[in-house]
C-alpha cells in the first residue's frame, strides 16, 4: 500500500496542506505587515490545496475499492 504512487501523491498533498497551514498560523501569530499582506492569499492556497488533497484521497479509496491495486 505504501508503494502505491497515488497514495504517495495523496500523502504529499496532505503534507503540503500542513505546511501551508503552519505558514498561515505562524503569520497570524506574528501579526504585523506579513499577516496583513498575505493572510487571505495563504488561506486561499490552503483551501485549494486541501480540496486537491481530499480529491486525491477519494480517488485513492475509489481505486482501491475497485480492485485496482
Amino acid at each position: 500500500m505504501a508503494k502505491d504512487p497515488l497514495f504517495i501523491v495523496a500523502a504529499l498533498a496532505c503534507l503540503g496542506v500542513l505546511v501551508i497551514l503552519m505558514i498561515g498560523i505562524g503569520g497570524f501569530a506574528k501579526g504585523g505587515d506579513f499577516n496583513r499582506k498575505h493572510a487571505n492569499r495563504i488561506m486561499r492556497y490552503r483551501i485549494i490545496a486541501q480540496a486537491v488533497a481530499v480529491a486525491l484521497i477519494l480517488a485513492f479509496v475509489a481505486f482501491r475499492r475497485s480492485g485496482g491495486g
